[in-house]
Formats: structure tokens, sequence, C-alpha cells
């Protein structure tokens, strides 16, 4: 059944990924109507997930960030398939990057842990390995269907990236530290952890929630440097990309410290433009279960 599913998608995902820009976009618009007129995907989640963390805003603001937000959603995923087909060239225009030469000065004494949130275009995050010489990895969930799981890997080694689950970060850190060699590993770290698996609780965007910290341990353990990455949306379809230092040494941090100005930057990035951020998941639901650290 899995490759039924698989052999079905693929050639429309890849005509969606091969279409004009123009008409790429004018299918976006079609979805957006479709996910938030017809079906309403989970519009009450994202406008309670707003009312949670922006309890000072009017209902017409909530409702405007709730519609741009739907509008920039279908661009993203829509986006996301267009890496099928996006040559490097196309992604250098797309996806700028303002200051690679942090990353780059970094990476010729360390390897570096890159954070990010689900934030503008996630998917295309991993084009910076165009610009570096380090060996690139993107820390990801693996997907239930084994063919699609094939694919994504495919699609994202395209700009010399290598998928790898959290328990092969710390081995392969480990081994490049062995023969002399840095790596650049890249980790959407905004995920909310089973309230009773958290080792940290903390306020985000407000809320005392439990909060997901392997990224700091992975980086205090093996003495990593550690970056935030921030994405800005210029316009549709043009993102752009800055580095912002957080250490350059994980082992010399206090516990949390790394966490905790991640949160902070990411705070930063919702609060500029908030319709740019995942709203559709379920971030606070363990709030209630807050127990003191």
């Amino acid at each position: 059944m899995q490759l039924l599913v698989f052999i079905l998608a693929y050639p429309f995902l890849w005509l969606v990924s091969i279409l004009p820009y123009r008409i790429f976009y004018w299918l976006s618009d079609f979805f957006f109507f479709m996910t938030y007129r017809v079906i309403g995907y989970r519009k009450k989640v994202v406008y309670n997930n707003l009312k949670l963390v922006f309890p000072t805003k009017s209902e017409k603001e909530i409702l405007k960030i709730r519609y741009d937000f739907y509008s920039h959603m279908c661009d993203m995923f829509m986006e996301m398939v267009k890496t099928m087909s996006l040559s490097k060239e196309d992604v250098k225009k797309r996806y700028n990057v303002t200051n690679i030469e942090v990353i780059q000065e970094i990476e010729k004494e360390k390897s570096i842990l890159i954070l990010c949130s689900h934030y503008a275009n996630w998917e295309w995050n991993v084009s910076i390995n165009n610009y570096v010489t380090s060996k690139g990895y993107a820390v990801y969930q693996v997907i239930g269907n084994k063919y699609f799981d094939a694919w994504i890997k495919k699609v994202r080694a395209r700009w010399n990236t290598t998928l790898i689950s959290q328990k092969e970060t710390v081995k392969i850190v480990v081994r490049n530290k062995q023969n002399n060699v840095t790596g650049i590993f890249g980790m959407v770290s905004d995920q909310s952890p089973q309230a009773h698996r958290a080792q940290y609780w903390t306020e985000f965007m407000g809320i005392k929630a439990p909060i997901f910290n392997g990224a700091e341990t992975m980086a205090r353990k093996m003495d990593l440097a550690v970056v935030f990455l921030k994405v800005s949306k210029v316009k549709r379809g043009y993102y752009q990309a800055e580095f912002i230092p957080i250490t350059t040494a994980g082992k010399s941090t206090e516990k949390n410290e790394i966490t905790d100005q991640f949160l902070r930057l990411t705070e930063q990035q919702i609060k500029e433009k908030p319709e740019h951020y995942l709203w559709t998941h379920k971030r606070w639901k363990h709030r209630d279960k807050a127990i003191e650290q």
C-alpha cells in the first residue's frame, strides 16, 4: 500500500514542482481557498493559539494573522514540493544568506549546530550547504512511508545535505572528531515534547510549557558551536537568512542557557511577523501540566 500511494502521488508532485511560478502560486491560492474557506483545517487550533500568546491583540488583529498564516502555510508547503526541481542557482536567488561568513569562520575550527524554528520556509534552510565546505546534516523525523522517506532524503541530497536521526547525530560528531573534520548539523528545535518526558519547563511566548532541550544537551556534551538561523520572508517566494551566534563552545555554557537564548530569539522572530510561524500544532497543550523546576 505504501508503494501504491507513492506511485500515485509522485507524478503529481513532480508536475507541480515544474510549473512556472505564476501558475505555481495560482495553485497555492487555490489550495489556500480550499484549506481555509472550504475545509477549515485546524482553524480553531490556530485561533486558540493566537489568542493564548497574543492576549492584548484585538479580535480583528487575531483573525487577520490567522488569514495571512494560512496563505503563507500553503505557499510554504508548495515550495517544499518545488524543491524537487529547484536548481542551485534559483534557490540562491530566492533564499538569500546575508552573513554566511559567520558559519564559514566557525567551521574552520569546530562543528556547528544550527538551530531554527518552524518559521518562514525551513525546508530551504538546507540550501546553506551551497555556501560551506563542511558536510551538512539535517536532523529529522523519519517518515512512516518508507518510499516517501527515501524520496525526501534524495531531494535533500541535491543540496549536499544528509538526513539523519537525532540518535545518529552524536555518532557522526564523534566520528568527525576522531577524523579531525567538522560538520554542520541543522535542527528544528521548537517542538513540544510529551509532558511526562520533559526535562525542562519554561515560558515560551509568555506561556509555561515543556521545552525540547535535546539540542542543548548534545551541544554541551560534544562542545559544539551553536548558531541561531533567523529567516525572514521578504516577499512571496523570497526569503532572507541571517546567522546569530549563540556560543562557540557549548561545554562552557550554563544549563538551559542555549535553550533559553534559542527561545528568546524565536520569540523575537515570531513577534515581528507572527503569520509566518507554524500555528497549526498544539504547541501549548501541556501548559496546565506545568511542574516546578
